[in-house]
């Protein structure tokens, strides 16, 4: 069998066992007669065959010469050992293999026939002309590199189970020999070769391809290492990271698992050990199963398991076998555990705890389709590498909880990324005086001197809308409910029917033209605590009254326990919105971050609100220059106008048709945010800075001054500022919008009325261009056009 690895190689390899029987020709002289004796039948035997000292490459010889090669051989390969060892004779950097041990042969059978040919695991080709280059350098030329690696054959077994053999060379028997082509080399020539181990060029030229001959043949001494090297493949998957999360973890530690155990068809699965409900629970995770769960998420720890198992486990924390399912079946009282192990075919199976300091943590279950294949002998195996799953279940469990707190702080108090770099900063210095002895403290968040940019995309007349949506709902609800009420009085008369129907109708008179404020809570009650015992009484009493009934609670939602109809439409309607308006400003958020970085945050009510905050505290490391507050400030309203576009785009697919309006607040003056640690968000800090807080929860609800207009509009995108500067700067971006189509011509600037401690504001409101996907030319519309384009 031959694979050669030698192609362009400093070494020209030559099969020969002249040094060896340069031992034999010492032995021959021996006073020892009997060793005497062997040596020299031996010489005489190889003596027509001047080839076998000379060297050959001709790898046909092997097989011409094989019965005398076998006789010089002998001492190595003893015929009394021959069935144990795991021995070849061989040539280095190549499989080539012309004499072995039985064990070996059979092994090789085993695994595919007399043809199959092992491949050495870890042989990088790439590197061998290197690898070669150091042999030369320490045998020929004296220097001490220590390359050395292990190598190994991975050869399956008769059953399928791979099985891993260590190689040892004994290279007694091999010399290196220079050719005309080798070069002297100094000490300056092998320090380069050193800085410069991938320069195979470099080796090149050094060591000349075919500059050394190496007569001989090396002894592979091999060793079963199939268990250690199980161990080492299970300790190096669970520690890996990339391992644990790749697809094909599960399948790659099955077959481990199968050369751990010498079984062929052993499966591997892990169910997780929840301590506060006493139940096993499903590991989500790439091709994970359990075969306590089945196809359940989770079960009770006492219904799946028996008595013995669930002492084992769970009180003792140590393995619980079963050598034959089948047997146990029959004579257990409880068939919890065996029951689902029949069922899914399994004949034997170990069921190994996951416990740290006594603590439950999940339980490891090996399956095998064979009785007697695992069992509470082959069990304590597993003790070798109990402490790795225990330490990678430990792990996932952290990296779990770590997930979990990002998911929460990402959904639920997230910190900007802008910002970021200085908690972690005070996390390590919060770290540092702990693990210091020092009583640590977290201080706060403060940036000084940034500037604030404000916007909202608020929704027109929300609360109107709302209102109306509630008043039909209950309408309805009402009239449903004395059309029963009605029915019921038809049939028998009964005075208190006919109360309960004009009770009803007050309601409904008062909620008729307007909702008050109480009127939706006062009407639940009447419901809940005159009505809905009514119908209980009338569904028992009447067929047809039933059906009515029953009719009318099929309309009732059944998480507001009343009518939600119209207000479901409105719900949604506000949730399309602020999907899309936050959606869009999230997307472009990217791309101004990229421009200079700054502290962002948005959120939902009845549209969509955000705060930016930009200076050179935020960045830490970055110049800041008033020209990126300028960009910012243009950004943010070329951004609202897309959203302005993007709300009109969607209108028309919305169950209730909201209108919005946009407002942007300008503010000059630089300040300071501080993170309240309370709230998990950061806010003005100081007295003077309150000012802008205030403007900025009052401003949108403002009228311009001598008037009864509300300063925000539909159609109009308004920029509510106090300095002069500020309005030329403005009117300068909607002059340049404009012509980017963004804005019409129609420009206004107001002044508002006085808030409550506020006033000396001012406001540009300027018109609004739309544009319509199904125009090419991307035609733009005011916002009266759009309005009419719409209702097309």
């Amino acid at each position: 069998m031959e694979k050669n690895y030698e192609g362009d190689l400093p070494i020209t390899q030559l099969i020969s066992f002249d040094k060896l029987l340069r031992q034999y020709d010492v032995m021959a002289k021996s006073d020892n007669v009997t060793t005497a004796k062997m040596a020299q039948r031996i010489l005489k035997i190889a003596a027509p065959y001047p080839e076998l000292r000379d060297g050959f490459s001709d790898v046909t010889l092997l097989e011409k010469h094989k019965d005398v090669i076998d006789i010089i051989l002998q001492d190595i390969f003893s015929e009394v050992l021959t069935n144990n060892e795991i021995k070849a004779a061989s040539l280095p950097y190549n499989n080539i293999i012309f004499n072995s041990s039985k064990r070996f042969r059979r092994i090789l059978k085993d695994a595919g026939g007399e043809d199959f040919l092992p491949e050495m695991r870890n042989l990088p080709e790439h590197q061998m002309y290197i690898v070669a280059c150091t042999v030369i350098l320490n045998f020929h030329y004296g220097f001490n590199f220590d390359f050395k690696r292990p190598f190994f054959y991975d050869i399956p077994d008769k059953n399928g189970v791979m099985r891993h053999y260590r190689i040892l060379y004994n290279a007694d028997f091999m010399e290196i020999l220079p050719t005309d082509k080798a070069k002297e080399l100094t000490r300056k020539d092998v320090d380069e070769l050193l800085d410069n181990f991938e320069n195979i060029d470099l080796w090149k030229e050094k060591i000349p391809p075919h500059s050394f001959i190496s007569k001989g043949f090396v002894i592979s001494n091999m060793f079963d290492v199939t268990a250690e090297h199980s161990i080492s493949e299970i300790k190096s998957s669970l520690i890996a990271n990339d391992k644990r999360s790749s697809e094909s973890f599960m399948s790659d530690l099955q077959e481990t698992f199968r050369s751990f155990f010498n079984t062929p068809n052993i499966k591997a699965g892990f169910v997780e050990y929840n301590a506060k409900d006493n139940r096993f629970e499903k590991v989500y995770a790439n091709g994970m199963e359990s075969f306590l769960l089945g196809d359940k998420d989770s079960v009770s720890c006492t219904s799946s398991l028996c008595k013995k198992s669930y002492s084992k486990l769970l009180e003792e924390n140590s393995y619980f076998a079963i050598s034959d399912v089948d047997r146990y079946y029959e004579s257990a009282d409880e068939m919890s555990l065996f029951n689902g192990l029949k069922e899914q075919g399994v004949k034997s199976a170990i069921l190994a705890p996951i416990a740290q300091k006594g603590q439950l943590l999940g339980v490891l279950e090996l399956v095998a389709y064979e009785v007697n294949a695992l069992n509470s002998v082959n069990a304590n195996k597993l003790e070798d590498i109990m402490p790795f799953i225990v330490s990678a279940v430990l792990r996932s469990k952290t990296e779990e909880s770590n997930l979990i707190d990002a998911v929460i702080q990402n959904e639920c108090t997230s910190v900007h990324d802008s910002v970021y770099w200085r908690f972690e900063e005070e996390a390590k210095r919060f770290v540092k005086d702990g693990t210091e002895g020092r009583n640590p403290t977290f201080k706060e968040i403060v940036f000084k001197d940034v500037y604030p940019l404000y916007g909202q995309i608020d929704i027109k007349n929300s609360s109107q809308a709302r209102n109306i949506a509630i008043q039909r709902d209950l309408m309805i609800q009402l009239s449903t409910i004395i059309k029963v009420i009605e029915e019921a009085w038809q049939k028998s008369k009964l005075p208190i029917y006919e109360e309960l129907m004009f009770r009803v109708e007050n309601h409904m008179d008062s909620i008729k033209e307007s909702l008050h404020t109480n009127s939706e809570q006062a009407i639940f009650n009447f419901v809940m605590d005159e009505i809905n015992p009514v119908f209980s009484h009338l569904k028992k009493s009447d067929d047809n009254l039933k059906n009515l009934i029953l009719s009318y609670e099929s309309s009732v939602d059944m998480g507001t326990e009343s009518y939600y109809d119209h207000r479901r439409n409105y719900d949604e309607s506000v949730t399309q919105i602020n999907m899309k308006l936050a959606g869009l400003i999230d997307k472009k958020q990217k791309s101004a971050q990229a421009m200079f970085p700054h502290y962002f945050e948005r959120y939902k009510t009845d549209g969509v609100e955000h705060n930016m905050y930009i200076g050179e505290e935020i960045v830490g490391d970055r110049d800041f220059d008033m020209l990126y507050l300028n960009n910012l400030r243009l950004w943010q309203l070329q951004v609202m106008c897309e959203m302005e576009n993007a709300h009109y785009a969607l209108k028309p697919k919305l169950p209730v048709p909201l209108d919005v309006a946009s407002l942007i607040l300008v503010y000059s003056t630089s300040l300071s945010i501080r993170f309240r640690m309370d709230e998990k968000r950061f806010d003005v800090d100081g007295t003077y800075n309150a000012r802008y807080e205030i403007i900025k929860k009052r401003i949108d609800k403002s009228y311009i001054k001598g008037t009864n207009e509300r300063l925000t509009q539909a159609g109009k995108m308004v920029i509510v500022y106090s300095q002069k500067r500020d309005e030329l700067e403005y009117l300068r971006y909607i002059t340049f919008l404009r012509t980017k189509g963004y804005f019409t011509g129609k420009v206004e600037i107001v002044e508002l009325e006085g808030l409550q401690g506020v006033s000396g504001l001012k406001a540009i409101r300027a018109d609004i261009l739309y544009k319509t996907k199904e125009n090419n030319n991307e035609r733009t519309y005011t916002y009266d056009d759009l309005m009419s384009e719409l209702k097309a």
